[in-house]
């Protein structure tokens, strides 16, 4: 009995690759990776060719070797391996298209395994994860721009009026800087860096996971750029806002 979905899927796993980015490889449609996983289809032998090229493997090996139980149940080891990140520094990629799937999967191992990765060589050994974020309430740091956090395992370890990837069952993924109020404990103030934005509040319950900003990786053509005026204004602004935030808190 042939095994080639469950092959394809192991192997899709060991490059870390999603299933639209194994298809593109291939030249063939997500859908029919998906199907060939769920053995709803079997692959073509021209796919099965390709796939042993990119593999090094032979048709037999793909069709009838089950290469994750002899391998030693690699995908577990590795999957280990990648979640070891402040010994590793590997940083899982959340972006805009994967935000929905996030709040179900964040803390699916799996689906976690599924996101491409990447290092970068000047933070310290940590948990790390990176997001995408779009609009313009925290300008002046551009929409489309990647977030790297660090994360923050508790509500009393929040540093005040810091940037945070905020992750909560009503607002989604939200970049926003976190005011506490210690007269409200159950709740958490969201400030945009943009001063059109209003500051709002989330209930403390509803945040799943939270982590501080570290890094910012945007592209040279995103860049804002301000001029004196603008500048002016957005501290004016700024300084109003923590006014009535002030005032609020008193």
């Amino acid at each position: 009995m042939s095994i080639a979905g469950q092959n394809l899927k192991y192997l899709r796993k060991l490059r870390g690759w999603t299933q639209e980015e194994f298809a593109n490889k291939l030249g063939i449609k997500r859908s029919l990776i998906g199907a060939y996983e769920e053995e709803r289809a079997d692959p073509r032998i021209d796919i099965l060719e390709i796939i042993g090229d990119i593999f090094k493997l032979s048709m037999d090996e793909l069709l009838l070797k089950d290469l994750n139980n002899s391998s030693g149940n690699y995908m577990a080891k590795r999957r280990q391996l990648k979640m070891m990140s402040a010994d590793r520094n590997i940083i899982h990629f959340v972006p805009v298209k994967a935000a929905a799937g996030y709040l179900a999967g964040y803390a699916d191992a799996e689906f976690i395994d599924e996101l491409n990765t990447f290092t970068l060589p000047m933070l310290s050994g940590g948990n790390y994860r990176a997001f995408e974020i779009i609009g313009d309430s925290m300008l002046p740091t551009p929409s489309g721009s990647i977030i790297v956090g660090e994360k923050t395992d508790s509500l009393e370890d929040i540093k005040n009026n810091m940037p945070y990837i905020v992750v909560s069952r009503n607002e989604g993924i939200v970049y926003k800087r976190i005011v506490k109020n210690s007269k409200l404990k159950n709740k958490l103030t969201l400030v945009s860096d943009n001063p059109q934005y209003q500051p709002y509040q989330v209930n403390a319950e509803d945040v799943v996971e939270l982590w501080l900003a570290q890094s910012v990786i945007s592209k040279v053509t995103q860049q804002q750029r301000w001029d004196v005026n603008s500048l002016a204004n957005l501290v004016n602004n700024l300084q109003d806002q923590v006014s009535t935030l002030k005032k609020k808190m008193n």
